[in-house]
């Protein structure tokens, strides 16, 4: 099988994460990951042969604060 990559993006419900979407172009990727309100991550993924050989998380967004009482 061929080797690829893609950009996923993957959204927290409660304690797992879930891929939502994954695109072969980093710019719509991009654009979509920006609209989620919830704890996201975009993520730089490379297949091989069907199976996930390497994975970055290029972004975080909506992580909660640590606020000190």
């Amino acid at each position: 099988m061929p080797r690829w990559e893609q950009y996923e993006v993957w959204v927290q419900k409660g304690i797992k994460w879930e891929m939502v979407a994954a695109f072969s172009d980093f710019e719509i990727a991009s654009a979509l990951a920006r609209n989620y309100s919830n704890r996201m991550r975009l993520i730089h993924a490379v297949y091989d042969a069907g199976k996930v050989v390497e994975r970055d998380i290029l972004m975080e967004l909506g992580t909660r604060r640590e606020t000190g009482t």
